[in-house]
């Protein structure tokens, strides 16, 4: 049994152009999907977060009209209740990357007010990347690799072909006129080759050792292609 580690923000809201914060945080499926997979392969999750602190749910996230039905919501929360991982992670600059066999980043919007600026995260991901291992992540959680920068701000993702949470959505979602900026924007001015598909449709990409999904519908298949390569 291997282990794969879940980096997961430790924000609870994201701070709007006019300076207001939306709550907000891990977005559930987006956890709960992946989780599921992986342990079901036999795999163990270690969960790390920016200072060690438990990583909030977005509660928008938990509604029947965010899982298509009561019942998907119902049993998402089941099992996030169950993944006592999330109440003891590890701080970020205490792992050691050669303890997993794969990184995950899961989104909700908690990671464009975090991870996206963290450095400690940002090395964990170029060195990710560097190592060959599978490295992971989906929806906003791509926030996450504009922090993964050398001494001359470049971007060790540059030229990878990606795929994220796109303006179409966040404008479909109501947040793209309040944002302070849009995290497709930013990847593609970041160097990032990003390759949208239809809004909300799974989409997953594949580059080297890198799988992006773009939105939490993409979350299942992105971990069942993990799955597929720790075989």
């Amino acid at each position: 049994m291997s282990k794969i580690l879940f980096v997961m923000t430790g924000a609870d809201h994201w701070t709007l152009a006019d300076g207001t914060r939306h709550p907000t945080g891990f977005w559930a499926e987006e956890a709960v999907a992946p989780y599921e997979a992986f342990t079901a392969a036999g795999h163990e999750i270690v969960v790390a977060t920016p200072g060690g602190v438990v990583p909030p749910v977005d509660q928008g996230s938990l509604t029947a009209d965010a899982n298509g039905g009561q019942e998907k919501a119902d049993r998402i929360a089941r099992t996030l209740a169950s993944m006592t991982e999330l109440k003891n992670p590890v701080p970020l600059d205490a792992v050691d990357l050669d303890d997993y066999a794969a990184v995950y980043y899961p989104g909700g919007h908690g990671p464009m007010e975090d991870l996206a600026v963290d450095r400690i995260s940002g090395r964990l991901l170029t060195d990710a990347l560097a190592s060959g291992k599978p490295l992971a992540v989906v929806c906003h959680g791509p926030a996450a690799l504009l922090a993964a920068t050398d001494d001359d701000g470049v971007n060790a993702f540059a030229d990878y072909r990606v795929t994220a949470f796109t303006n179409a959505e966040e404008t479909q979602a109501g947040l793209a006129d309040k944002a302070a900026w849009l995290l497709e924007t930013r990847l593609t001015e970041a160097g990032l080759d990003v390759r949208t598909a239809e809004p909300w449709a799974p989409h997953v990409i594949v580059d080297r050792n890198l799988y992006t999904g773009q939105n939490p519908s993409s979350s299942a298949p992105l971990a069942d292609e993990i799955v597929k390569k720790l075989a």
